[in-house]
C-alpha cells in the first residue's frame, strides 16, 4: 500500500482516487488545521467528502468546481476509507471525520482560544437551541447562529443582510450546514465576500444533533460504518434514495474506473497557501 505521512501532526498528503481528491486526517489533525487557518489568517474553505457527494459531484458540474477550489478536503464516510483501501492507500476509521463527532472537541478549543464562532444552517429554532447548548457546556465560548432557511440567491436582500451580519461579527469560524450542495454552492458564491479566516463548507446537520431535532446516531455506528442504517431508520422518506438508490450509481462507476485507475492513483504532497 501507499504511505501517508505527516509533519507537525498534521496530514501533508493529498490523495487521488475515484476522481476525487482528499487530504486525509485524524480528527485531532483536523483540530490543529483549523487552529493553523485562524492563527494564520488563512481564508481557508475545508470541504468533506462522503458517498452522497460523491455522486452528486458526477451529476453537478457546479460541485465538481467547488471541490477543485476548496482548500481542504477530509474524509466524512466509512465508505470513502473502504474505497481508499480498494486503490492501495492505507487509509483507517481515524482517517473519517464528521461533524457529530467534531463539534464538541472544536468548540472546546474555539472556548478556550477565545475564536468567535458563527453558525450558519438548521432552523432558527434548532440553531439556537444548539447554540445554548454549547455555551453552556463551554461558558466563555463565543458563538452566534442564523438559520439556514432564507433567499440564498446571490444579491437577494436576505443573503445580503446575512453577509453584513457575519462580517459584522467578524468571527475566526464560519461554519456552514445546510445540506449538500446548497451548502457548498453558497460557500463558493460568497466566500471571497466573508470576513472569516476559515470556513468549514460542509457541517450537514451537526447542529440539528445538538439540539436534538434529529436523532444522533450512536458514535459506535458511525465508526462501523452503520450510520446510515441509524438515519435511514428515523428518516427513511427524506433519506431513501440517498442511502438506497445512490449507492447502486456509485457502484456502477466504480466498476468502470477501477480497472483503469488502479495502477495510476497518485500520492503528492500538498501545497496550500
Amino acid at each position: 500500500m501507499k504511505a501517508l505521512s505527516s509533519v507537525s501532526g498534521i496530514s501533508t498528503e493529498t490523495i487521488r482516487f475515484f476522481g476525487l481528491t482528499l487530504q486525509p486526517r485524524s480528527l485531532q489533525q483536523m483540530t490543529l488545521l483549523v487552529e493553523e487557518g485562524i492563527r494564520e489568517r488563512r481564508n481557508w474553505i475545508i470541504a468533506n467528502h462522503n458517498l452522497h457527494s460523491v455522486y452528486l459531484c458526477h451529476r453537478h458540474p457546479r460541485l465538481r468546481d467547488f471541490y477543485s477550489q476548496v482548500s481542504w478536503t477530509h474524509i466524512d464516510g466509512m465508505s470513502l476509507v473502504a474505497l481508499g483501501r480498494l486503490y492501495g492507500y492505507p487509509l483507517q476509521r481515524e482517517h473519517r471525520v464528521t461533524l457529530a463527532d467534531w463539534t464538541y472537541p472544536l468548540m472546546e478549543l474555539a472556548a478556550s482560544s477565545g475564536w468567535r464562532v458563527f453558525h450558519l444552517g438548521s432552523s432558527k429554532t434548532a440553531a439556537e437551541k444548539a447554540a445554548e447548548k454549547l455555551r453552556q457546556l463551554y461558558p466563555t465560548l463565543q458563538i452566534e447562529v442564523s438559520g439556514g432557511y432564507f433567499d440564498a440567491n446571490h444579491g437577494s436582500s436576505e443573503n445580503e443582510a446575512l453577509i453584513e451580519r457575519i462580517n459584522a461579527y467578524a468571527p475566526d469560524l464560519l461554519m456552514v450546514g445546510m445540506g449538500m450542495p446548497r451548502q457548498e454552492f453558497w460557500t463558493q458564491e460568497n466566500s471571497a465576500r466573508l470576513n472569516a479566516p476559515v470556513i468549514l463548507s460542509s457541517v450537514g446537520a451537526a447542529f440539528d444533533y445538538l439540539a436534538g431535532a434529529v436523532p444522533s446516531p450512536p458514535r459506535w455506528a458511525g465508526q462501523l460504518g452503520l450510520e446510515w442504517l441509524f438515519r435511514l431508520k428515523h428518516e427513511p422518506n427524506r433519506l431513501f434514495t440517498r442511502y438506497i438508490i445512490e449507492p447502486w450509481y456509485v457502484l456502477l462507476m466504480l466498476l468502470l474506473d477501477y480497472p483503469r485507475r488502479r495502477d495510476t492513483a497518485g500520492l503528492e504532497p500538498v501545497a496550500k497557501n
